[in-house]
């Protein structure tokens, strides 16, 4: 299965839910979102929370080209779309 399939399946078809058991990926960005506003004492959005996501993956590709980072940042890049289309 390509990696483009892969992620589409865990994002949008929830494909490994049953064993990960995390929940909405929308309302877990939610979620941390408010407390990493906590944390911070500023307002961080949950399309910031996704973009932190995005970058901290990309970041890790400078220490080893993973084929699961690779996969979580297309994964977090297609959700972060269906968030801002549903908005």
């Amino acid at each position: 299965m390509s990696i483009l399939l892969k992620a589409h399946n865990i994002i949008f078809e929830r494909g490994e839910e049953k064993e990960r058991q995390y929940g909405p990926i929308d309302e877990s960005m939610g979620k941390a979102a408010k407390v990493a506003s906590l944390l911070c004492n500023k307002k961080i959005t949950t399309e910031d929370f996704y973009k932190c996501m995005i970058a901290l993956k990309i970041s890790r590709l400078s220490y080893n080209t993973k084929h699961d980072t690779i996969l979580d940042a297309i994964g977090y890049l297609a959700a972060l779309d269906k968030f801002k289309n549903n908005e």
